[in-house]
C-alpha cells in the first residue's frame, strides 16, 4: 500500500461535504502513481470511483494531462509542415450507435496538407465501441504495428498519425483492466479527449455530450495555456458533427477567449438522419464507399465533416466553399489517393517493424 497515494485518495473520497480537490500538482502526481501502478488496486479502483462521483475540476484535468505528458510518448512536429498539427480527440472506447466519419475528415484534412494526428488504443470499456484502430486497419492501414520513429515517418511523409497507446503508452494501455472493473467512465476518460500527443503546439479539437464539459474544457485549456481548439457536441461525444441537429461548436478565438457557432446542416441542404451503426463490418464498408467516391447514404455526413474542418483550420474561407471543396475532393479521387499513399507508406519494408531474435 501507498501511503503517499492514500492521503490522495483521502482528499477527493471523503464524501460530499468533507472532500477536497486536489491541486494541479497533486493530481498529476496521483495520475502518474495510478498509471505506474503504484498504488494498490483497491487504491486505484477507490480513488477513480470518488473521482467520477466529485468530478475533476479543471485544475485537476490539467494535473490529470500532465501526468500523461509525463509518461505517453508523443509525435514531433514536422519541419516542413506548414501548418500547426490538428489533434481530433475522440473517446477512446468508440462509437457503437452511430458510423463515424472521423478517419474521413482526417483524410480530407490530411489531403490539403493539413496535419491531422489522432490517438487511442484498441477496444475499450466502457462502451466496448468501434475504435479508430480498427477502422484504419480494416482500410488497409495498420497503425498497430509501428514504433514511434516508424510512427514518425509515416506522419511526416503523410501529414497524418497515429498514437497508438499500446505502442506509445504502455501504462495507459495497462491501465485498462481497471476501467473494466469498474465499470464506469474514470477522469482519465474526460482528461483523454483534450490531451496533445504531439510535442509543441497544436490546434486541439474535442467532442462533449454535457455542456458543463465543455465549460470544463475550456476553463483547463486556460491553465495550459492552450490557445487554438474547437469544441463539439458531437455524435457520442466525438469529432463528428450531427447531421440530425444543430452543431453547438465553441472556437477559440486569435485574440483569446471563445465564440459559439451554432451550425444548422439544414442551411446547407446537408440535415438529415445520422446512419445507425448495425454491424462494424458494414459501417466499414460505407467509410471505404465514400473514400473511394461513391454516393451513399454517407457521404453527405462525410462532407458536411469535411467542410467544416477545411474551412476550421483555414483551408478555405467560407463554409459553403468547404463543402463544395470536402466534396469534390471525395468525388475526383483525391481522398483515395491519400488512403493509398498511407497504404503504400505502412506496406514498405523500411516501415515494418524490424523482428526480435
Amino acid at each position: 500500500m501507498s501511503d503517499k497515494f492514500r492521503e490522495l485518495l483521502k482528499r477527493v473520497g471523503s464524501g460530499t461535504h468533507t472532500s477536497k480537490s486536489l491541486t494541479r500538482a497533486e493530481a498529476a502526481t496521483a495520475t502518474t502513481m495510478m498509471l505506474l501502478q503504484e498504488a494498490t488496486p483497491a487504491q486505484i479502483g477507490a480513488f477513480m470511483i470518488a473521482h467520477r462521483i466529485k468530478r475533476p475540476t479543471p485544475e485537476e484535468l490539467a494535473g490529470i494531462i500532465d501526468g500523461f505528458d509525463r509518461l505517453g510518448n508523443k509525435l514531433k512536429i514536422a519541419p516542413h509542415h506548414s501548418h500547426q498539427p490538428v489533434v481530433l480527440g475522440n473517446p477512446y472506447d468508440g462509437r457503437s450507435r452511430t458510423v463515424p466519419v472521423t478517419v474521413i475528415t482526417a483524410l480530407i484534412l490530411a489531403a490539403v496538407g493539413l496535419p491531422v494526428v489522432l490517438h487511442g488504443g484498441d477496444r475499450m470499456p466502457t462502451k466496448y465501441g468501434i475504435p479508430l484502430i480498427k477502422i484504419w486497419q480494416q482500410l488497409g492501414v495498420d497503425f498497430a504495428q509501428f514504433d514511434l520513429a516508424q510512427a514518425q515517418s509515416i506522419y511526416s511523409q503523410s501529414h497524418l498519425g497515429f498514437v497508438y497507446l499500446p505502442q506509445h503508452f504502455p501504462s495507459a494501455h495497462q491501465f485498462i483492466p481497471f476501467r473494466e472493473q469498474i465499470g464506469k467512465r474514470p477522469p482519465f476518460a474526460t482528461a483523454e479527449l483534450i490531451w496533445c500527443p504531439v510535442a509543441g503546439t497544436a490546434h486541439l479539437v474535442a467532442g462533449f455530450v454535457h455542456p458543463p464539459t465543455e465549460e470544463r474544457f475550456r476553463e483547463t485549456f486556460k491553465i495550459l495555456d492552450v490557445q487554438d481548439f474547437t469544441l463539439v457536441k458531437g455524435l457520442e461525444g466525438s469529432c463528428d458533427l450531427s447531421r440530425s441537429r444543430t452543431g453547438i461548436i465553441a472556437l477559440s478565438k486569435p485574440q483569446g477567449g471563445f465564440e459559439r457557432l451554432l451550425l444548422d446542416p439544414a442551411d446547407y441542404s446537408l440535415n438529415g438522419s445520422d446512419i445507425p451503426l448495425e454491424t462494424e463490418a458494414g459501417a466499414i464498408a460505407q467509410i471505404n464507399e465514400v473514400i473511394q467516391g461513391k454516393n451513399n447514404q454517407l457521404l453527405p455526413a462525410a462532407i458536411l465533416n469535411g467542410g467544416f474542418y477545411l474551412w476550421r483550420f483555414g483551408a478555405v474561407d467560407r463554409l459553403e466553399s468547404g463543402f463544395s471543396q470536402a466534396e469534390e475532393m471525395l468525388t475526383t479521387g483525391k481522398v483515395a489517393d491519400k488512403l493509398a499513399q498511407l497504404q503504400t507508406l505502412c506496406n514498405r519494408q523500411d516501415n515494418l517493424p524490424i523482428a526480435s531474435t
